[in-house]
This record gives structure tokens, sequence and C-alpha cells, in this order.
């Protein structure tokens, strides 16, 4: 294949393999001449017998006919039923084949594109090769049907292609013979396609071909070219009809073309498009954002068209068309739900769940009631006005002239209206309106908008004042879904209300109604109402037409004002498409030409499609006049016309493909905000006329939005928002930086001119405005410097234990039962017993060597020496042996012939029980020698000297006996006892009491309760650092952060303790962020200004990890910050990801 540069082929090696196998079996309908390997000859034998089958079957028929043996209609029949019979063979024999032992045995090997047709086969007959030809049918039902189909097929195929029948449309015997062959291959691609092997075809709507409709495609296809010979043959005397059928005999040869190249839907794709288009150009609705939606939607517009049409009246008809047009484009789905929920709600008198969405608190009564208001004015206004036109026909041309002057003014005024609100003027001047300095603070900025908003506001005026509905009903994210909507309420609509006066007034409704006036009236009185802008847009031409155009006139004479909307509706549509895909040739011709990298090959395409512009201009208006998409081959100015399909062009529901990535609770925050802003800029006009299929682009940071319109109506908008894909790769980050030039082009350079120019004139991509947006900002910082300086490590382990103490004492002081308790303590005189045990007590009789020996050696095992960042606990194997064994806390085991300390609370006051006795067999741990057993554990009942102390009280499992006395008694010269009083004199949690700051008081003197917090404070401290009292380094930080903590003897207390566990990571976590603060904003001064910086990361911080489900809720939640740790292992350093709340433009 021909390279684009010296470099960069069009077609690697693979893709020109899998070309030359996939193409030719697209083309002929499924067989599979070229395989990945050399296959028996009998394999390409038995293909070409079933392909050619239809064939010999319809020439047996077309023989006899012509010999005048049989009727043409016999001679179909023969073919037909023979066709019949072969069918039900193949599957039969395809369903034997299922039912034998042996199966396909695939060959193993390397190569990708060779895995799907690489077999093994045994005999030419062979159950393997039987079901590698023909795969049979997944239901019971297809088989029978797509036999029946095949052998009517072949029939009228055989009917349709007799040379007498063809000889007599053309009077060409070589035509004749020409169009014999090649119609008769078309028949073979079909008939394979259903009954043998279905190609993979080009043009694909489902993702996956659940019910096997793919084979019915091209038999339809055929079967739609032979119903128009058949009625050709029963309606004589048509000119058209045989023009018609002559043209399509021949196409009717290029359809294995059309279905190699994509252009023609497959059945379901073709349905769906038929009823939108219908919907939307005969009915005058709109595209729907569900297939569902588009099928109920479609039966009842087509149902009130028909409706219409039988209702005597002619006052009936119009205030029946008024009443529905305005009903049917209102968001009736989600407010039958709503009105449902609240029935079912009221009628059961409970209080059920509330309803998912935002759908309940748009529709309120008071929309309801606004609804019901227009309706009545609407139905009011058409009955009078039409009772009027009945009196007097020169009153009401006159009227109805001076209404058509009136629209043309309010159209005029819309459209200067709506210009002005977005950065660009036609897109080429720079709106001297729109504010300069984008990239200020959204404050300054929203307050420079303020005159744009107030003429937005006149402009609702006088298409639609007050505030539309915005129904977000399905958000897609790259890679997520959301579903979120707005309501705008309607008081007063000025353009309809003209629109409807035009409409009553006109002389076409007076007289007896026919079809073209059922159909085209009504559209346009739901067009008024579905689509304001283009209803008055289609009203305001036709108007001038019939004011500046003679009476005798084709278009005045002939149709009436309902068909001459419809008409110039389709023209409208199919012009804007045809400019838009001209203006998209033209800049992918452009791009192909100025872009060095494509070389020498793609100026020789250029140059060709200049030299070819004729036939590119066919093909584009082809696309336009389909209203299919327009396919760049290879991003090359070669076009093809895509298949026509729904505005929706995905299948299934909404979201039902979409990828969840760490990013997707971003997008989930950012979409509620962003539906927010987009109201606004609806409302006021700044994203131009809202068409269903318009396509919006958002950026801000590294995030791009995709915005696309699926539905538009009278008070609602339905919109799809994805998410897209990051800058991962070097194209990703390209592409995205030439989305910003655009954008900075518009919205951050400066401008000096009144109206300067747009510099990105052309592109594909017009700037629009900016939306304030509170969405989450994304920064990440290097703390080289910071978490290796030996300074702050050092601050770092004294910093931990005040912000232990600060957690704990926060939590204890946040319990539910702390307001309760605060009356029933003041006359209680029961002295409150805590479980402390004694320093000087020994918690388990083993020997010191044991302790010290296992504890230190598996914490050095641990620590970071030899690898500064490894994210995984090194223990080696001999120390492993050596320490197998594991201590078991007193708490959990207590030792035969101990004291069982149990709570106060558990026995009545004042009784002690009886001491129990244990019997535990404890396997796997060294013997005890009973002679140290004599220094037993102490674990005395102690009082709080204040009754209020309770209330502070840390629970009573989390008590520590875990750690050697000597040990604690080191460690508790540590504790910081002046900031333990500093944060109880702190305490707000007392504020019914007047004498609060002398409880508190004496709560900071009770020095049981102070023993219970040092105990717990230094055992999580010992937890988190291990027995060295040694600065910690940098991966113990990161490790230590993620939650992996380092082994010691209290390592299985503290995790045996979940609540406490999750707290002393909380505050490790919050030990870090001070550490950052303190070296990037200066250190803390006193006690004050470190509990204000606690109080704020606990307000307004989230400190952990991205992977945790508390940071997905803390961005739902909108935390104003964000805060987590990580390390890049391929640039070595360690990094802090800081996400800010913050509003700005996007």
């Amino acid at each position: 294949m021909r390279s684009m540069s010296p470099n960069v082929p069009l077609l690697n090696d693979y893709k020109q393999d899998f070309l030359l196998k996939r193409f030719p079996q697209t083309v002929l309908g499924g067989p599979r001449l070229k395989l990945g390997y050399c296959a028996p000859p009998y394999i390409y034998v038995n293909q070409i017998i079933l392909f050619l089958m239809p064939w010999v079957l319809g020439g047996l028929g077309t023989l006899f006919y012509q010999l005048g043996v049989l009727k043409d209609y016999s001679a179909a029949a023969l073919s037909g039923g023979l066709m019949l019979f072969t069918a039900f063979v193949f599957q039969l024999t395809s369903l034997y084949a299922k039912t034998k032992s042996a199966t396909v045995e695939q060959i193993l090997t390397t190569d990708i594109l060779a895995e799907e047709d690489d077999h093994e086969f045994t005999s030419c007959t062979g159950a393997e090769t039987v079901k590698f030809l023909i795969p049979g049918k997944k239901y019971v039902a297809n088989t029978v049907f797509h036999s029946l189909l095949a052998g009517l097929i072949c029939g009228l195929g055989t009917w349709y292609l007799l040379p007498n029948r063809i000889t007599l449309l053309y009077g060409s015997t070589g035509g004749t013979a020409l169009l014999f062959v090649f119609g008769w291959m078309t028949l073979c691609i079909g008939e394979y396609s259903l009954i043998v092997n279905t190609a993979t075809e080009t043009a694909t709507f489902q993702t996956q071909d659940t019910y096997e409709i793919i084979p019915l495609m091209r038999p339809l296809y055929i079967f739609f070219f032979v119903s128009v010979d058949l009625a050709h043959r029963f309606l004589v005397n048509i000119p058209a009809l045989e023009q018609m059928n002559q043209i399509l005999h021949i196409l009717f040869i290029f359809l294995p073309f059309l279905w190699a190249l994509g252009t023609l839907p497959p059945p379901d794709a073709l349905f769906l498009w038929s009823m939108e288009q219908v919907l939307q150009f005969g009915l005058g609705g709109s595209p729907m954002s569900t297939h569902l939606r588009l099928l109920v939607m479609f039966t009842i517009s087509a149902g009130t068209a028909v409706t219409s049409y039988f209702i005597p009246s002619t006052v009936g008809v119009v205030l029946f068309m008024t009443g529905l047009g305005f009903l049917l484009s209102l968001n009736l789905c989600d407010m039958s739900i709503v009105f449902k929920h609240r029935v079912t709600r009221h009628r059961v008198e409970t209080k059920s769940q509330p309803f998912p969405g935002d759908s309940a608190k748009l529709f309120t009564w008071k929309q309801y009631l606004m609804y019901i208001i227009i309706l009545v004015l609407a139905l009011l206004e058409t009955s009078l006005l039409h009772h009027f036109a009945g009196f007097s026909q020169i009153s009401k041309n006159n009227f109805q002239d001076t209404i058509a002057y009136t629209l043309v003014v309010i159209l005029t005024v819309l459209w200067i209206l709506r210009e002005i609100q977005s950065v660009y003027i036609f897109g080429i001047f720079r709106n001297p309106f729109f504010p300069k300095d984008v990239h200020t603070t959204v404050t300054v900025f929203s307050e420079k908008q303020t005159n744009l908003l107030k003429i937005g506001r006149v402009r609702r005026i006088l298409l639609n004042l007050g505030s539309e509905m915005l129904s977000v009903s399905s958000c897609i994210y790259w890679p997520f879904v959301l579903r979120r909507r707005l309501c705008w309420t309607f008081i007063y609509s000025v353009s309809p209300f003209a629109m409807i006066a035009f409409l009553s007034l006109d002389s076409s409704l007076q007289g007896l109604h026919s079809v073209s006036i059922s159909i085209g009236f009504t559209r346009a009185f739901r067009m008024v109402w579905q689509n304001t802008e283009h209803a008055l847009l289609e009203t305001v031409i036709v108007s001038a037409v019939h004011l500046f155009s003679t009476a005798d006139s084709w278009w005045n004479r002939s149709l009436n004002t309902g068909i001459r909307l419809l008409l110039v509706g389709i023209f409208r549509d199919r012009l804007t498409q045809f400019l838009s895909k001209l203006q998209f040739a033209v800049t992918v011709l452009l791009a192909t030409w100025t872009d060095k990298k494509h070389g020498k090959s793609a100026t020789t395409v250029c140059i060709l499609s200049t030299i070819f512009s004729p036939v590119v201009l066919v093909i584009i208006a082809f696309s336009a006049l389909l209203s299919s998409p327009l396919l760049p081959l290879f991003t090359l100015p070669v076009f093809l016309v895509g298949f026509p399909r729904p505005m929706q062009s995905w299948p299934g529901a909404v979201g039902t493909a979409a990828c969840v990535c760490a990013d997707t609770v971003y997008y989930c925050q950012m979409v509620p905000r962003l539906a927010a802003a987009l109201q606004t800029a609806m409302a006021a006009g700044s994203l131009g006329i809202l068409l269903p299929g318009s396509h919006y682009m958002g950026r801000f940071q590294d995030r791009l939005i995709w915005i696309m319109i699926l539905e538009r109506g009278y008070t609602y908008c339905c919109i799809n928002i994805k998410g897209l894909e990051l800058q991962e790769t070097t194209c990703h980050t390209i592409e995205a930086r030439r989305v910003d030039e655009v954008f900075e082009g518009a919205f951050e350079q400066e401008h000096t001119k009144v109206c300067s120019f747009n510099e990105h004139f052309g592109n594909i991509l017009t700037p629009c405005t900016v939306l304030p947006v509170k969405v989450y900002s994304d920064a990440k910082n290097v703390l080289s410097g910071i978490i290796d300086s030996h300074d702050n490590l050092k601050e770092f382990k004294d910093d931990l234990l005040k912000v232990l103490v600060w957690i704990l004492i926060q939590y204890c002081s946040k319990k539910p039962s702390m307001q309760e308790n605060i009356p029933k303590t003041e006359n209680k005189r029961e002295t409150s017993l805590i479980v402390l045990p004694a320093l000087n007590s020994v918690p388990h009789p083993r020997s010191l060597e044991d302790t010290d020996s296992s504890s230190s050696a598996t914490f050095n095992d641990w620590s970071d020496d030899g690898n500064l960042f490894d994210d995984e606990l090194t223990i080696t194997k001999g120390k492993e042996e050596k320490n197998n064994f594991k201590v078991v806390p007193s708490t959990n085991l207590p030792i035969p012939g101990s004291v069982n300390s149990q709570r106060a609370s558990d026995h009545p006051s004042g009784t002690v029980p009886e001491n129990d006795l244990f019997k535990i067999i404890m396997l796997g741990y060294p013997a005890v020698d009973k002679g140290k057993q004599g220094d037993l554990v102490s674990i005395p009942l102690r009082e709080f000297s204040c009754s209020h102390s309770h209330l502070l009280s840390l629970p009573q499992e989390w008590t520590p006996s875990c750690m050697p006395s000597s040990k604690m008694k080191e460690m508790s010269s540590l504790f910081p006892e002046d900031w333990y009083q500093f944060i109880l004199r702190q305490l707000e949690c007392f504020p019914s009491k007047e004498n609060a700051s002398s409880v508190l008081e004496e709560i900071a003197k009770d020095k049981v309760l102070k023993d219970l917090y040092c105990h717990t404070t230094m055992t999580c401290y010992f937890s988190l650092f291990g027995i060295d009292n040694m600065a910690p380094t940098p991966g113990h930080i990161l490790r230590v952060y993620n939650g992996v903590l380092p082994w010691s003897s209290a390592l299985d207390w503290l995790t045996g303790k979940p609540e406490l566990f999750q707290l002393a990571l909380k505050a490790f976590r919050y030990t870090l962020k001070l550490m950052v603060d303190k070296a990037s904003l200066g250190p803390i001064e006193d006690f004050k200004e470190l509990f204000k910086c606690l109080e704020e990361y606990d307000s307004d911080w989230y400190i952990g990890l991205v992977s945790d489900e508390k940071w997905k809720e803390a961005v739902l939640q909108e935390k104003p910050c964000l805060f987590s740790l990580g390390y890049d292992p391929n640039m070595v350093i360690f990094q802090i990801g800081s996400h800010v709340l913050v509003e700005t433009g996007l």
C-alpha cells in the first residue's frame, strides 16, 4: 500500500492482510475465500457451490419460463419452493453437525489475525467442515423464518430478473444480459448471508446481534427493489413508477458495493431513523433521547394527525391541534412519573422514599398551574381568532399581514440579541459587549456580564419570558454516567402566541380539511411550542413569500400554509446540514494540505479532490439529503456517505457502555454545577439555537466535557454530557493543546480593537461563552526538600502526639450520648470506674529476651534500610523462622488464675464478682517459667476525680495493655500535657451549662482521665512508629499514610480496633499535612493557631487516599479541599495531590 510519508504507511502489514481478507468477505456476503493458512481445496469449492445454489435453482425456473413451459409466476413459485427446501436442508444439516461429537479444532498460533479462521478439517463432509461452512442459527424460530424468507426472496428474485421483463423495460439485449448476470450475483449475496453464513457488515448499529437481525439486512433491501417492480406490474399507466423501476433495476447490481461501503443502514437503524424523520418533519416533533420515547411519541403524534382528519368541525380541529401541539411539546414522561409518585405517596399516607433525581423539585404545583394557564390562553386565542376569520375575509387578510410583519420584527430582534450573547458575532468578529478580561476572577467576570444577561432577559420576553426548564435527562461521562434535571418556568410567551394568531387566521382552515391540511397544520401548531425559534423562521419565510409573490403562483395556489411550512422546514434542515458538511469537508482538505507529515501522497489526494469537486459536492449533498454522516476515509479528503441513523446513534440506554475510572467522581461533582450554568447560558442564547444533534465542548484544566443535545421541547431540553479521555498520550496532549489555543484566542488574549478578528475562523470549533462552574482544581507538587528534611521529620514526631490527642478528645466530645448524659450526671453521685493498667505491671509473664528480640528484629526488618522507597514489608527468612510466634494480648487470653477485669457497669455498684478460672491451651508458644508467675498483672479499678470525666472518657475496649511497663514509663514523658489541658479548656461540649468553664477545668485536672489518654495516645504512637524513637524516613511516612503499619507488639491491639485504627491513621495524615503547611507557610506560633489549623483540616479538608470511598464521598459532598500523598517510581519523587473546589470559568 502507498505510504502517506516515508515513515508512516497508510496501512501496515497487519491492516493490509486484514483488509484483503475481510473486504471480499463483506462484498460477497460471507464466503471466506482467503483464510489465514492453506485450507483444503474442498473448503473453497463447497463455499462456491453454496454461493451459486440460488442462481442454479432460479435458473431452472427462468429456463422453463423462457421455453414456454411455465408462466412467469409459476416459474417464480418453482424457484422459491426449491430454495425453501434447500434452505431447510442447509439448516438441518448444520443442526445435525452440531450434535456430532467432533468439534472444530483451532490451530494454536501467535498471529492474532489468524485466530478467527485457522481450523483443522478432516474430510469434505465432516461435521467440523459443515459447522465451519454453515454455522446455523441460534433460535429455532429464526431457522424457520429465515428459510421461508430465503424461498420468498429467491422466487420473487427470479420473477424480478426474468430476461423478457428486463428487455421490456430497456429494449436492449446487451443491457438485459448485464443486468441478469450481475442481478443474480446480488441475489446470491443476499441469500448466502441469510441462510449460510452472515458477513461482517460495515454498517453496524447494534454491538451485539442478539436476535440475529443482521442476516435480514440484505434480503430486506432486495425485497424493497422487488416490491417496486411488483407495484409496476399491477399498477399500470404510472410513468413515474416505471421510471423509478428502471432506475432501481440499474441500482440493483450496485447493492453489494453499497452494503460493503456501509451506505445502507441496518434494519433497526433504518426503522428508528425513518420514525425520527417523520416525527421531526412530518409531525412537528423532536428527535427523542431514547428509542422507547421515540416509539411512544411517534405513535401518539401519528394518532393525533389521524384523529384531526376525522373531526368534522373546523373550530374543533383548530382547538384539537392547538391543545395537543402544546401538550406533546412538554416533557410528559417526567411529568407523569412525578405525578404518579406523588399520588401514590398521598394515597398510602406514609412517608415514602424521596423521588430519585430532581424531577420532583422541578414539577411543582406552580409549574402545572402555569402550563394550564398557557394552554387555556392558547385555546381561547385560537377559537376567537378562528371565529373572527370566518366573518370578514378582508379584515382577516389585513390582520394576518400585520401579524406577519410583526413576526419579521420579532425574528430580527431575537437574532440580534442572540448574536451579541456569544463571544463572536457570526463567528468572525469579537463581540464588543463581551467582557474582555475573562481571565479575571469569576466574580468580576459575572459582574461585567450582567449587562449581557439583561439583554438575554429581553430576548426571553420576546421568545418565551421567564426561565425555561433545562432537563438534563441523560449525562454520559467518559467513563461514567450521571442524570440531572433543572427547571425553567415559562410565564408568558410572545412568539408562540403571535404564530398561533397567524395560523388561526389562515383561510385553509375555514373549508373542508383534507389529509394535507391535517398533516401540515398538526405539524405547524406543534412546532410553535416544540421549537419556537425554527417555527418563527419558517413562518417568516412563508409569510414573506406570500406577501411578495403573485397569488397565481404554484406555491400559493396548490399548497396550503401547513404544507408550505413543512417543505420550508425540510429545506431549512437539509440546507443547514449541507453547509455544515461543506465546511467540514473544506476543513479536512485544508488540514491535509497544510499538514506536512502527510507527505506527497496527501497532496496528490487534495489535488484530485479539487479537480473532482463536483463529485465531492454531490456526495456532500447526498449525505445532507439522507441526514447521514460524512466519513473521510483515513482522515483524508476522500469522503464516503455513512448510513442514516437516529440522533441517538448508539444502541441501548444512555451511558450503558461508559467506563469508570478514578476521575469519574470529579465529573459527577461537576455535572450538576455545569447543568445549572448551562441553564442560564441557554436561556440567554449564549449557545445559539438549541438544535437536537448539536455538539458543544467544555474545557477546564485537564478536563474535557462533550455536550450533545438529544431532545428539545417546550420548557425542557435533554442533553448528553460525556467526560472525555484525559491527556495520557502524546497525541491527546497535542489535540488538547490545539483546543486550548482556540479558547485562549477568544477569552484570554488582550483585544485592543473594538471588534477584533477571529484568528481561528473556519475552525470546526467556535468558542461561545464562559460558564462559571464550581469544580475541583488539580495541582501536584513535589515534596523534595520537605519530606526528606531531617528537621521536618523530627518535628513530625512531636506534632503527631499533639494531633493524636486532639483527634481523640474531639472524638469523645462529639459522641452521640454526650449531650444526653449531661443532665443526669449533675445529680449522680456514684463514682465512675475505669480499668487502667498500672505502670509497674507486667502485661505477660514471658522473658524479656523474647519480647525485645522479637519486637526489635521484626521492626528493623520493616525499616527502610537498604531500600528507601520500598512499599512492601520485607522480612528475611531467617528471622521469620526465629520469630514464628505471636504475642497474645492479655485482654483476649487471660492467664489462668489471674483477675478477670470487667467493666464497672457489668455488675452492681460497690460489688466485684469473683474471679473466673480459665483453661487455655497455647500451642506453638514457648514454655513459661513458673518461677516468674508470682509477679502477676495488676489491673485496678480507678475512680475519676471529676464526676463529668466519664463524658470524655475513651471507650473501655480501647484501654491498652500490650506494652511493657518500662517502655510505657519512658514514652509517657513525651505526652504533651499542656496541649492536652489546652484542648479540654477549648471544648464547647456543654452549651447549655452556665458553669461550663469550671466543669472543663475540673476535667482537665483529672489525673485518671489524663493517664487514660496518655496510655492510649502513646500506644497508638508506638504502633505508628515502632519501638525505635528515631525520626521516620520518607518511605516510612508513605507506607503508614497508605495504611501499612510497621510490626510491633501493639500492632494487633490497634488493628483489632478498627475505629481507633482509623483515628490514628487520620492523625498521621493530618500531621503530614501540617508538616507541609509549616514548611510552606511558616511555623505555628502557639497552641491557639495550631488548634484553629486542626479545626480547618477537620471541616474544610479531606486528607486521605484517592482510592478510598470516603474520598469519593468528600468530592460529591463538595469538600472545599482535598489532599493526598503519592510516589512516582519512575522519577523517584514524592508528590502531593491537592484538589481545591473553586468557582472558575469553563
